[in-house]
């Protein structure tokens, strides 16, 4: 039998280990930690009975995943959770810009803008399973939907702040502004549309979902299959060297371009090493968990039902936001972003003691301490929060890398989206997966299509393995 080691077990290891096993390779997955999951491990971190995702906690992504759909992932465990309201941005005064799945009830809630709404995000979402056929696959390959991807493309190619024109109230180019700024990146570069527009219309197709009981049971579910499947999983095994591995057909990394050179060695080409240590890192998260007595009282209504809130205020607040992290400065009012999973899924919560999710966008590497920061974020809209505050844990960029060693100085999104890294990550190459080691292929979220939890980039590299074969 054709055999494979995995190393890593974040849900893009584990899914290169699901593609490989479901195609009869005999795989082994490796991983450091004693736990398996990376970023969605999930656990009781501030109150008894109180529980909490560590890292990725909503889902837009994942459940638009075409290799998630093709798993039936419901068979293994996971039961999607949705909130009244997806998602919600709000603005001093009282006002908010609110998403919910239904593109004509988020239109009719924009007012006036609600018309320029639709026809950019009603097309797209009624085409996004063509569309993330295509977008969630390395930019050199032959397109299954060209004309989809063509109306998406001039958009997608656009900074954020010119897309952002296309509306004129606050509440709308706040809404716009707060998920486009999931790219980490200042929102005035070409490309940085590109992710808003494609989270917003994964948004109006399947809505802003969490997973019931914490997003450890993804990974939990793609654990199952590989097992099913014959795949063997440990845990508590860190490899350091290449020699340390029993021989295998092939070699899936689920690390950094970094760690991967490291791994490596000698045996990397030049050229691909010193692509590999030019891979640039984004800025980082400085993560607050809550246990919040009674919720959070905030003044807008509909944030009081949003599973999902960006805290930023006005587009340009977050522009000037990300812009300072992005040069290696903490702004007073950093984005925020807040996740009430608890809302769909109660029973993440002890009695009236409800989990609050939260982190800001912070320089790369910062070594402040950002909880005030954030709490001033959620006071803002919310007044009268911090006296409901019963528990607080909290994770800085250096927890972060040490919790999980692919976030190096917090960056949870493993690299830097400038506009060459979102399209050719983590090099320039036909195949960015190959690592020029015979055998060998990263697999990480440095791999296009880049961070979130739907398992694409170790999907896709295992197809190259695949294919080699």
């Amino acid at each position: 039998m054709t055999s494979a080691i995995v190393v890593g077990a974040g849900p893009n290891g584990l899914a290169a280990a699901v593609t490989l096993a479901q195609a009869g390779v005999g795989v082994t997955v490796l991983e450091a930690a004693d736990e398996i999951g990376g970023g969605t491990r999930s656990s009781e971190l501030t109150v008894p009975g109180v529980l909490h995702d560590h890292c990725s906690a909503v889902h837009p992504m994942g459940i638009g995943s075409p290799f998630m759909r093709s798993l039936d992932l419901e068979r293994h465990g996971v039961s999607w959770c949705w909130p009244e309201v997806d998602l919600a941005h709000p603005l001093d005064g009282g006002g908010a810009g609110v998403m919910v799945r239904s593109i004509g009830d988020t239109a009719e809630g924009l007012g006036s803008d609600g018309r320029q709404w639709r026809r950019l995000f009603g097309p797209l979402a009624e085409g996004f399973d063509d569309l993330a056929e295509d977008l969630l696959r390395p930019v050199a390959h032959l397109p299954k939907h060209p004309l989809r991807l063509a109306r998406f493309g001039p958009r997608a190619l656009l900074p954020a702040t010119m897309l952002a024109r296309r509306w004129r109230t606050a509440e709308a180019k706040a809404l716009f502004a707060g998920v486009a700024a999931h790219v980490y990146h200042p929102l005035t570069a070409p490309t940085t549309a590109a992710l808003g527009t494609m989270m917003i219309a994964s948004g109006h197709r399947f809505g802003w979902p969490v997973a019931r009981g914490g997003s450890r049971t993804i990974t939990a579910a793609l654990a199952a299959i590989v097992e099913a499947h014959g795949g063997k999983i440990e845990t508590g095994v860190r490899v350091r060297s290449l020699d340390e591995l029993p021989p295998a057909d092939v070699m899936m990394l689920d690390l950094t371009p970094g760690a991967a050179a490291d791994l490596l060695g000698d045996r990397l080409p030049g050229r691909v090493r010193r692509a590999y240590r030019r891979f640039r890192p984004a800025p980082g998260a400085f993560k607050v968990d809550l246990a919040v007595e009674g919720g959070i009282p905030w003044r807008n209504e509909a944030c009081r039902k949003a599973g999902t809130l960006h805290l930023g205020g006005t587009i340009d607040e977050v522009v000037h936001a990300e812009r300072e992290i992005h040069f290696g400065r903490m702004p007073d009012r950093p984005f925020v972003l807040v996740a009430q999973q608890y809302l769909a899924d109660p029973s993440r919560s002890a009695g009236d003691v409800h989990p609050i999710w939260a982190y800001a966008h912070v320089p790369h590497g910062y070594t402040g301490d950002a909880t005030e920061a954030i709490i001033d974020q959620i006071e803002r809209f919310a007044p009268g929060v911090r006296d409901r505050i019963v528990g607080r844990f909290v994770r800085s960029t250096a927890d972060m890398a040490a919790y999980n060693p692919n976030y190096v100085g917090g960056d949870i999104i493993t690299g830097a989206n400038t506009p060459l890294q979102m399209v050719m990550r983590p090099r320039v190459a036909l195949d960015p997966y190959y690592t020029g080691v015979s055998g060998v292929f990263i697999c990480s979220a440095a791999t296009p299509p880049g961070a979130g939890v739907h398992g694409m980039g170790g999907h896709n590299a295992a197809r190259s393995a695949l294919r080699r074969m």
